[in-house]
């Protein structure tokens, strides 16, 4: 009796939880402004990955003019897309790239979710977490 009490308590439990950590990660989607307060960031989801794009900046028709490659100097900065691949883990979005338009560097990142959802650190790495740099972006 006890085996199957645990058995019908443990399979209506695990949709449940399952459910739970499906909305967490939807915690970090919309809109986010940057550290420096200077643009805007739309975070979205396709599949079960986290990406997200500018969505709007101080400085209307800036382009990447900083990027390695060539053929993307001319594009706006305004629409690119500079998270990509994230997947939720439980407690942070992980295994995903950020490019950074300022310096056209694109360095392995760590998303955590701070004070209540209102506060995102983003944390670009190369290697380890250990040697990066964190930036807060923070509900508009």
């Amino acid at each position: 009796m006890k085996t199957l009490l645990y058995l019908f308590m443990t399979t209506l439990l695990v949709p449940t939880i399952s459910l739970a950590n499906n909305s967490n990660a939807d915690v970090i989607l919309g809109e986010w402004l940057s550290q420096e307060k200077d643009g805007k960031i739309s975070i979205f989801k396709q599949g079960d990955k986290f990406y997200g794009k500018i969505s709007w900046g101080k400085t209307p028709g800036k382009k990447d003019v900083n990027n390695p490659d060539p053929k993307l100097k001319n594009r706006d900065i305004v629409g690119l897309v500079i998270l990509q691949d994230f997947k939720f883990t439980g407690s942070t979005w992980e295994d995903g790239k950020i490019y950074d338009p300022k310096s056209g560097k694109t360095y392995d990142c760590i998303i955590k979710s701070k004070d209540n959802n209102k506060i995102l650190e983003i944390r670009g790495y190369i290697g380890t977490p250990m040697f990066g740099r964190t930036a807060t972006w923070t509900r508009p």
